[in-house]
């Protein structure tokens, strides 16, 4: 379905405008009455400081009235066009097999790509090996509570994916015709409406939660099987074709029928990349990156962005990077304004950090993780899971470093760039739990990235003041930025195992929850297709 619209650029809201403000000025730009708009839909919003007229919205919207092209010709601004907005849909169905295709993992690739497949018509079997979220939330609050880890129910497994416990971001870097379908899909499984037009969008992960479970509900409506506490632990193969897999369940092990198979293991299934090197699943190293979770004080850094009218706005964000002399590039990831950094672990014996918020962001401190890329040149040695070896020898450091309870390694910045221990915390309190320990972070990651992170903090503080302040907080270690492995597909999206269609962050393809959500939907396609 395709529709006309008159699409209105650059359009400046104050502070505290509102709807009829914004029509008005839609209008104007229009040179016509604003009761002459038939409607008028919000597309984009976004904040300016850096104007001299101060701190102020601006919109671009979406209107439709009467002869289109006629008010686009003598609109009397540059900032009117006329677009054809078309709506998603999915292709004609072709494939024929009379057994269910199977998802493994509920992360966005998996949920998106099953609940695609059962809204038309191939109602999938759903095998997660972690639990539903109400469970995984009781789960992860005692470990942080206690120091506990159930290692299959945490911040990386179970219901919702790595991204249900983080700030629930919908930003990507990509311009897939798919994104508007995952978020009209969200924002009808209860996201905030907001999502589908703010420049930087956030569910919150108190909000997410409730979203996956609505689409489970979806799912399981649709005729979908969702099987929690089962995890894939064998293939099987007739010739070059998937013809079954052995699975785990709380009852014990079965052998699942199954000819198409939608991987979607998220980037912390150590376990199944393992199975899939012995049974030669081709695979591929890539490269990710590591680093440590940085804290600074929200208030500081929104008055900083956003000067005396912080206090109106939402908390700010930030967004730096850094290429230095060493060749290494440095840069912030996954900034939670107003939110807290958390144990992400899935493993005894390591310490992994990761950040989360809820929606009303309003904690005392932003945090981010502050990281520098490596590859396999980092790690040459062995197979195509040196990657996985790598980031396993950094963060059982942490583990000892921060005293074998999952407590983390902590630093002040200003003892971190000159070279010595912290003692205790200054101004600002760190949010990890179960807790920190206040240490030199030196002996928990490689050299260079300590060497670079040194060089970067400086440099990131001259584009933000108070980024780099003397009492913010470095929290070690964050090592699961992606997948250190791409599990090979071709144009088909399927592996040279036919049936076996990767998908997702975990299998290398993806690097958010909307490009996770738009992958799903991509190989739900191609399942969907092939005959």
């Amino acid at each position: 379905m395709v529709m006309k619209m008159i699409r209105v650029a650059n359009l400046n809201l104050p502070i505290g405008g509102g709807m009829e403000e914004l029509k008005k000025r839609a209008a104007q730009a229009l040179g016509v009455r604003p009761g002459q708009l038939d409607t008028m839909e919000i597309v984009r919003q976004s904040i300016d400081a850096r104007g001299r007229s101060g701190v102020h919205y601006v919109y671009t919207v979406d209107v439709s009235l009467p002869e289109e092209r006629t008010v686009v010709g003598r609109a009397p601004g540059r900032n009117v066009t006329l677009v054809e907005r078309t709506e998603y849909r999915f292709p004609k169905v072709k494939r024929r097999s009379a057994l269910p295709p199977v998802v493994v993992g509920m992360g966005p690739a998996g949920l998106f790509a099953a609940l695609f497949l059962a809204r038309n018509g191939l109602a999938p079997i759903v095998l997660e090996r972690g639990q539903d979220v109400d469970t995984r939330t009781a789960d992860v609050e005692r470990f942080w509570k206690s120091g506990v880890l159930n290692e299959t129910s945490n911040v990386q497994f179970g219901e919702g994916g790595a991204g249900t416990f983080s700030d629930g971001k919908l930003t990507t870097g990509t311009h897939d015709g798919r994104i508007g379908a995952v978020m009209e899909t969200l924002v009808e499984a209860g996201a905030p409406a907001d999502v589908k037009y703010s420049h930087k969008p956030h569910v919150g992960t108190d909000v997410l939660r409730q979203v996956v479970k609505t689409i489970r509900q979806e799912l399981i409506g649709l005729g979908s099987e969702v099987r929690f506490g089962h995890q894939m632990v064998g293939l099987e193969r007739d010739g070059d074709h998937i013809s079954a897999v052995e699975v785990e369940g709380p009852e014990g092990r079965y052998r699942l029928p199954c000819d198409a198979l939608v991987l979607a293991p998220g980037h912390s299934a150590r376990d199944t990349f393992e199975l899939l090197l012995e049974a030669g699943v081709p695979m591929e190293r890539k490269s990710f990156a590591i680093g440590v979770r940085i804290e600074q004080s929200q208030r500081a850094i929104s008055k900083q962005q956003y000067g005396p009218v912080f206090e109106q706005l939402p908390p700010s964000d930030y967004k730096l990077a850094c290429h230095l002399p060493n060749g290494r590039s440095a840069f912030t990831f996954c900034v939670c304004p107003g939110g807290q950094v958390v144990a992400a672990a899935s493993e005894q014996g390591g310490v992994v950090t990761n950040g989360m918020s809820l929606r009303a962001r309003d904690g005392a401190n932003i945090n981010g993780g502050l990281l520098v890329g490596v590859g396999p040149e980092d790690f040459p040695e062995g197979d195509v899971l040196a990657g996985v070896r790598f980031q396993r020898r950094w963060e059982q450091a942490a583990f000892q470093l921060g005293g074998g309870d999952f407590r983390a390694p902590a630093q002040r910045v200003e003892d971190f760039l000159a070279g010595c221990p912290s003692q205790g915390a200054g101004e600002i309190q760190p949010t990890y739990r179960p807790g920190v320990t206040w240490t030199a972070l030196d002996s928990c990651l490689p050299g260079e990235v300590i060497g670079t992170l040194r060089q970067a903090i400086p440099l990131m503080d001259r584009k933000l003041r108070g980024f780099g302040h003397p009492d913010a907080v470095l929290t070690g270690v964050e090592t699961r930025s992606s997948s250190p492995v791409r599990i090979v597909r071709d144009e088909s999206f399927q592996s040279p195992l036919r049936g076996l269609y990767p998908c997702g962050e975990g299998a290398g393809y993806a690097g958010g929850i909307v490009s996770a959500a738009v992958d799903g939907i991509r190989v739900a396609e191609a399942v969907a297709l092939a005959e």
